[in-house]
């Protein structure tokens, strides 16, 4: 095996970002085209500067991000974190006591593993479905979790999401939207209402996706569950600090949801030309994708067996998108326990100076030379590895 541990996924980052260093700093940045969706910004003024202070910015900033958080989220009160899984972790250590049960509800499995690492963190139990007809609390449910679109941007459909608030809010038990992409996804390319808008308790965004925000997290909903939130996240840390909520502010001003409209009928053209390279290209709601197993399915109808996984296939493919082609994408860059999925998002800033037939070389290009090394356990070591 390629890929043994989380320690392992860690140095595969370090790899990768290794690599965008050199290539940045000798090519420069416009020499990259992340198309991760993931790329995020810090769109903050030069008037800004000068107020990232400890205490003078959060008294200024503070101001303007309960009056946008709330109109792109909805809610009494917001709150902003350093990550969307440091939000995650605060709720849980606020509203779940150790040996009580979290409970989570996702239109696919697995989870994100931040929840269910929070939920173990806390000493509470944890179990996830995906089938409606399983869903059922216990006694010990203290908080019901929903995600509203997975990592791979499958989406819940509307009436499972209403079903499972109702029957949350039925036992008093609170409800906790895990919106990270879907507060733009659902929204702007599905019309569902916002989480808030369907009696959901708690919302929580990630301000890097799908919007150039900085890498964090953005809670909405109940003034009084907020309020235990945010204390404990300033007991361990969790809150975002004045920088990152300056980013947060400034994002939201500036967030335009024709962009992800506009992605549409480019994802519909280039989806068309990628399934003429591989079969199991897969559209997303702003681009396109190639999981894991469909890629694993491509290379082994021709290569024959393979003692490589699924997720180390698809991690291969996406260093040498990264180092031979300079696309970015989520299974070279991602954390550990990321999604191998490979993503292409279209409403990425940088989708617009990269054009199709480049993106279909990359992909052709790519899978190619993954099916020469698949047996070549030196090579695909050096790949994932090299200088660490």
């Amino acid at each position: 095996m390629l890929i043994c541990s989380s320690l392992d996924e860690v140095k595969r980052r370090e790899t990768a970002l290794r690599f965008i260093a050199a290539l940045v700093n000798q090519e420069g940045r416009s020499s990259l085209y992340d198309l991760s969706g993931l790329a995020g910004g810090f769109p903050v003024k030069k008037s800004d500067l000068n107020l990232l202070e400890t205490y003078s910015g959060p008294a200024i900033f503070e101001l303007n991000l309960q009056k946008e958080g709330k109109k792109h989220l909805a809610g009494e009160k917001v709150a902003a974190f350093n990550r969307t899984s440091a939000a995650i972790l605060a709720a849980i250590l606020a509203l779940v006591k150790p040996g009580e049960e979290v409970l989570h509800y996702l239109p696919e499995l697995p989870s994100h593993p931040s929840i269910p690492r929070s939920a173990k963190l806390r000493g509470a139990s944890y179990r996830e479905f995906d089938n409606l007809p399983d869903f059922q609390l216990s006694d010990e449910t203290a908080l019901v979790i929903i995600t509203g679109s997975t990592m791979d941007h499958q989406v819940l459909p509307l009436n499972d999401f209403k079903r499972i608030i109702k029957i949350s809010h039925q036992q008093q038990i609170p409800v906790l939207v895990d919106d990270a992409s879907g507060a733009r996804i659902r929204t702007v390319i599905y019309n569902q209402p916002r989480a808030l808008d369907m009696g959901a308790d708690l919302v929580v965004t990630s301000t890097d996706k799908l919007m150039n925000g900085p890498r964090a997290g953005l809670m909405a909903g109940k003034a009084t569950l907020i309020n235990r939130i945010k204390d404990k996240a300033h007991q361990f840390g969790l809150e975002a600090q004045p920088p990152i909520v300056a980013g947060i502010v400034r994002a939201l001003e500036d967030f335009n949801p024709q962009r992800l409209l506009d992605s549409l009928d480019r994802r519909d053209k280039l989806n068309i030309m990628a399934r003429n390279v591989m079969d199991g290209v897969e559209k997303t709601p702003t681009g396109i994708m190639i999981s894991a197993k469909n890629l694993e399915k491509e290379i082994t109808s021709k290569e024959g067996t393979t003692t490589l996984s699924s997720r180390e296939l698809a991690t291969l493919m996406a260093m040498i998108l990264l180092k031979e082609h300079h696309i970015v994408t989520i299974p070279a860059v991602g954390m550990p326990g990321v999604s191998a999925t490979i993503r292409l998002d279209l409403a990425a800033l940088d989708a617009g100076r990269v054009d199709d037939n480049q993106i279909i070389h990359a992909l052709k290009d790519s899978l190619k030379r993954v099916r020469e090394i698949v047996n070549d356990d030196e090579a695909c070591l050096s790949l994932l590895y090299e200088g660490i």
